[in-house]
């Protein structure tokens, strides 16, 4: 890998923590800094999917609004530069605890996000976003209205 590699993927795995900040901060323009304006994402084997980053973030919204504190742990990064973009993959542990009458409940994912990502004007942006969940534990009540 050489440094211009290196630097793409640093500012990749730069991106994903901003993600997880902007979810758990619920800091919706930040993610603006990780996503093209026509990502198309996938959440659990189809189960949410989405066609642009407006459409994105309201799904997004949608689960986490409603939610009590979040914190959405990243890990075992692998990023794989090319000459027609990157690719990632990074384990998740996301774990939501109720807000409310639900402050009891907790609710805990536990998957990994895969992405595509084009190099841009403004850095790097993901194209396409998978999250493949592999363990939930908890109730998904904890999250907004789905």
């Amino acid at each position: 890998m050489n440094r211009d590699d290196l630097a793409a993927a640093y500012e990749i795995l730069q991106a994903h923590s901003r993600y997880a900040h902007a979810l758990d901060e619920r800091n919706w323009p930040m993610l603006d800094t990780v996503f093209a304006h026509d990502v198309r994402a996938d959440y659990n084997d189809g189960e949410f999917v989405t066609d642009g980053l407006a459409e994105l973030v309201s799904m997004i919204r949608s689960h986490l609004d409603g939610c009590g504190p979040t914190q959405h742990l990243l890990g075992t990064p692998y990023v794989d530069v090319g000459s027609d973009g990157a690719q990632s993959r990074i384990y998740v542990r996301a774990a939501h605890r109720g807000r409310g009458e639900k402050e009891h409940l907790v609710y805990e994912a536990i998957g990994e996000y895969v992405a595509k990502w084009k190099r841009t004007d403004d850095g790097w942006r993901a194209t396409r976003w998978t999250l493949r969940v592999g363990l939930e534990v908890g109730s998904r009540d904890v999250l907004g209205a789905r």
